[in-house]
């Protein structure tokens, strides 16, 4: 008998555990990891103790048991080309950043041309912060340690020291990629799972500290519009030079502010920020839209500009990610973002949506002197965050086929998501168009009431070479994310994979036409010309926002699930509430 007894334990102790199963990028078994082992942990003590349950974390960037991300765990069942197209933006993203840390370590932004620094924002180290993300959700684990170390070195002596910064940019590049560090590199769980960098309070002491010299450009303000700029070593806040705030930008600092409130238990942020909205909810409007400038003096609109570009694009998509944010707590003090978004989204569908001739491409317009004033066939670049907004709005994250299946989709849901396959297609265009394939920063469509002859786009082979006018001071191209951000959402939504190759061929020119062998990335003067002459830039978003949607948009898509996270303008990723 007790030999019995002895040959089922020996049994227990020597069979080995089953593969890990993945579901959502998160191990369901658990075992020990080889850091453990080497700790001492043995057979025997897992037979007798189990591990601790750990919260579960969506971030691709936790261990596995062979060192692994999860994100390279997920990957292993996947298509091989996309997996290795996946690895070549990471490549992408390393090449960026071995030029920024040889040239530029500490300034905001490269110049790879010239080989040096340049800060052009505030003097923070944006491209450090912004970047950090990037690399947690790549696995670039030296970045990770690079980046870590120079904020933990840097950043807070600079907060305190460093004059003017725009409120709006070091809120959305700065206090947001600290933020999106703090989550994934384990905050809140008493862990790093990051393993390299620096522990998560200290993104978040960071953060605070900045977040609370940004304060005074709310509180300074004799109306709940905040100023536009901060002096951070006063601190003091100021007007930008005609008295006016942007609209886009007092409205795109919420997902931010809340996110810290929640994380340090201090509503003083979120309450500040919300203001905005909560006054901005009762001033007059257009079917929902509103003019491109507000007054910090007044708190009114300034003007009748309306258009989805520059100064108006991200207040229409904050207001339905702020309204997400909320998550499973979401209540009846929120319903006015959805119904401010839903109106809004109502209104473009009337006023501002047309299609060009000969081809019938959708397009986003302006009404430059409001609803009243003709109508402009102008759409910036940065119109092409719309239709992944407009699919997110619709199906809130979900799959377009469960929401159907669940019946989930209103007509208005259905209608937005028809019209962002269409923009997205249009934006897609304006790549394909031009002799580079790459898109302008803003483009005019060709229109009954509309046309200039002699300003294509230099592909004379693309069927849209007669609706697409790109004129001469239109024609350089920033690097800039917005398009793969919407590819990235939509391949999401619709599971339809011609977003995928859409985003590789948009990829290829990038690395045709933009990457410096010295390393970093350049942005172009014009795309319509080759071989085409390079701007001495590098954008910082390109490292936070378009090589990081490009990684996400080819790798699986249980990682960062769209129902589970809201990514923030400049794509810093932020858990939504209740998960």
């Amino acid at each position: 008998m007790l030999l019995m007894i002895f040959g089922l334990a020996y049994l227990m102790l020597t069979h080995t555990s089953s593969p890990h199963s993945f579901s959502g990028g998160l191990a369901k078994g658990t075992n020990l990891s080889e850091e453990s082992m080497k700790h001492g942990s043995t057979k025997l003590g897992r037979f007798w103790r189990k591990p601790p349950r750990l919260p579960p974390r969506l971030s691709p960037d936790e261990k596995g048991t062979n060192n692994k991300t999860i994100n390279e765990l997920v990957r292993l069942n996947a298509d091989p080309i996309w997996i290795e197209r996946q690895q070549k933006v990471k490549e992408a993203f390393l090449h960026a950043w071995s030029g920024y840390k040889k040239y530029a370590m500490g300034y905001d932004e490269l110049m790879p041309l010239s080989q040096r620094g340049v800060d052009g924002l505030g003097g923070l180290g944006a491209t450090v912060v912004d970047a950090l993300d990037t690399a947690m959700i790549m696995g670039a684990n030296e970045v990770v340690s690079e980046a870590g170390s120079w904020i933990e070195t840097h950043l807070s002596d600079k907060i305190s020291k460093k004059g003017q910064v725009n409120l709006f940019e070091t809120t959305i590049r700065v206090l947001g990629g600290l933020l999106s560090a703090y989550h994934l590199s384990g905050g809140g769980q008493q862990t790093n799972s990051m393993r390299e960098g620096p522990k998560p309070i200290f993104y978040l002491e960071t953060a605070r500290k900045l977040a609370d010299r940004l304060l005074v450009a709310f509180t300074s303000s004799p109306t709940p519009i905040p100023f536009s700029d901060v002096v951070l070593h006063d601190p003091s806040a100021h007007r930008a030079p005609d008295g006016l705030s942007s609209t886009s930008e007092v409205s795109t600092l919420q997902l931010e502010f809340n996110y810290l409130s929640t994380v340090c238990g201090d509503p003083k942020y979120s309450m500040e920020a919300m203001k905005v909205l909560e006054h901005m909810k009762n001033l007059p409007k257009v079917e929902g839209l509103v003019p491109i400038y507000i007054s910090p003096d007044s708190g009114e609109f300034s003007g009748e500009n309306i258009r989805l570009g520059s100064r108006g694009d991200s207040y229409y998509e904050y207001l339905i990610k702020i309204w997400l944010q909320q998550g499973s707590s979401r209540d009846a003090n929120f319903t006015y973002l959805h119904d401010m978004y839903e109106e809004a989204m109502q209104g473009v569908r009337h006023l501002l949506v047309q299609t060009s001739i000969p081809n019938g491409l959708v397009f986003v317009g302006e009404l430059p002197y409001g609803q009243k004033g003709s109508f402009s066939p102008k759409m910036d670049h940065l119109v092409c965050f719309l239709p992944g907004t407009l699919a997110l709005g619709a199906t809130k994250g979900i799959t377009k086929e469960k929401a159907m299946k669940d019946n989930l989709l209103k007509f208005d849901d259905l209608e937005n998501l028809k019209l962002a396959e269409d923009l997205a297609k249009t934006c897609f265009e304006m790549y394909s168009v031009t002799s580079t394939g790459l898109a302008p920063e803003i483009a005019y469509f060709h229109t009954k009431e509309y046309t200039e002859g002699g300003l294509d786009g230099g592909n004379k082979g693309s069927k849209f070479v007669d609706d697409i006018i790109i004129k001469h001071a239109d024609r350089h191209n920033l690097l800039r994310p917005e398009t793969v951000e919407s590819l990235f959402v939509l391949y999401r939504i619709t599971e339809d994979p011609k977003y995928r190759e859409w985003g590789w061929q948009i990829f290829e020119a990038f690395e045709k036409y933009t990457k410096v062998e010295s390393g970093g990335y350049s942005s172009l003067e014009d795309v319509t010309e080759l071989p085409p002459r390079r701007r001495d830039k590098m954008e910082t978003f390109y490292l936070g926002e378009t090589l990081k949607y490009l990684y996400l948009l080819f790798g699986d898509s249980s990682i960062f699930p769209l129902d589970k996270f809201v990514f923030n303008t400049e794509a810093h990723p932020l858990p939504i509430k209740g998960n």
